[in-house]
C-alpha cells in the first residue's frame, strides 16, 4: 500500500461482518473514492471500513461538494459485497439509513426521518447525507457506502456556512460528542441491519425504513428522475414499488429507482 493510503490508526470492532478492521485517516481526497481503489486493489475488503477527519474532494448526490470542520464530522466509508438480491441502490440506502437512524436515536434520543432519497433530517434539519456508488471487478460488484454524519458543529458554524437547515448530534445532544464513540455506535447498527438483510430479514429493514420517511397516507409529489412529477396520495411503499393514488382513485406504483424526490404538499 502507498504512503498515501497508510492511516494513522487501525480499529477493530467485535461485528460479524462490518468494522472488524477500520481504517483512520487524517485526510483523503474522498472516502469513496478510497474505498473504490482498495476494493479493486487488496483481498478481504468485504466490511472494511474507513474513516476520514477531512475530506479535500468528498462528494455528495448530483456531484455535489461535501466539505466540513477536521473533526466535526463522522466522513466515512463501507465496503461490502451483498449477495444479487441485495444490490439495488434503493435497498442498501435503506440499509444505511434505517441503521443511522437508530444510531442517532441510540446517541441523542432524537428521532430522525428520511428525506427521499439520501438524507437524514432531525426536526427537519439534515444531520447527515448518504451515497451509495457500485463498480464491479473481476466480475464481481462491489458497494462503497458513504455517509457523513454531522457531530460537533455548531448552530454558529452552520450560520456562517450559510446551512440554516443542518444540525448536528452535539446541538441536538447539547453535549459532547466523542467520535469514536459515535462511530462504535453507527458501525454496530450498520452491521446489525446488514447482517439482517443477508439473514432474509428484507421485510423487517424495509418496514423501518418506510416508518422513517414518514410520509404514509400523505399527500406527496414524487418528483420523477425525467424530471416530470405526480401527485397524490402515497398510500404504501416497498422496495418494489411507491403506491400513489390519485384524485380519481386510481392506484399506480412507481419504480424506486425512477423517483428523484419525494415531498409533502
Amino acid at each position: 500500500m502507498s504512503d498515501s493510503f497508510t492511516p494513522r490508526e487501525t480499529w477493530h470492532f467485535d461485528t460479524e461482518l462490518i468494522g472488524r478492521r477500520v481504517l483512520v485517516y487524517d485526510s483523503v481526497d474522498s472516502t469513496l473514492s478510497l474505498g473504490a481503489t482498495l476494493a479493486a486493489s487488496e483481498e478481504d475488503t468485504d466490511g472494511l471500513v474507513l474513516i476520514a477527519d477531512h475530506q479535500s474532494a468528498g462528494r455528495g448526490q448530483y456531484g455535489r461538494t461535501w466539505t466540513s470542520r477536521p473533526g466535526s464530522s463522522l466522513l466515512m466509508s463501507v465496503i461490502v459485497r451483498p449477495p444479487a438480491g441485495l444490490r439495488r441502490p434503493v435497498i442498501l440506502t435503506a440499509w444505511v439509513a434505517v441503521a443511522i437512524a437508530d444510531a442517532v436515536q441510540t446517541l441523542t434520543g432524537a428521532q430522525a426521518r428520511l428525506k427521499w432519497p439520501n438524507d437524514l433530517l432531525v426536526s427537519e434539519k439534515k444531520i447527515c447525507g448518504i451515497l451509495i456508488e457500485q463498480s464491479s471487478s473481476a466480475g464481481a460488484l462491489t458497494t462503497i457506502a458513504g455517509t457523513g454524519l454531522n457531530l460537533t458543529q455548531t448552530a454558529e458554524e452552520f450560520a456562517q456556512a450559510n446551512l440554516p437547515s443542518a444540525t448536528s448530534l452535539g446541538i441536538i445532544s447539547g453535549g459532547a460528542i466523542d467520535t469514536r464513540a459515535a462511530a462504535g455506535v453507527v458501525i454496530r447498527k450498520l452491521d446489525r441491519e446488514y447482517s439482517r438483510l443477508c439473514a432474509g430479514e428484507r421485510g423487517a429493514v424495509e418496514t423501518e425504513w418506510k416508518r422513517r420517511t414518514g410520509l404514509l397516507g400523505r399527500q406527496v409529489v414524487i418528483e420523477h428522475l425525467g424530471g416530470a412529477s405526480t401527485t397524490g396520495r402515497l398510500r404504501d411503499m416497498s422496495f418494489d414499488g411507491l403506491e400513489l393514488e390519485d384524485p380519481g382513485g386510481f392506484v399506480s406504483v412507481v419504480a424506486p429507482e425512477s423517483v428523484a424526490h419525494v415531498r409533502a404538499v
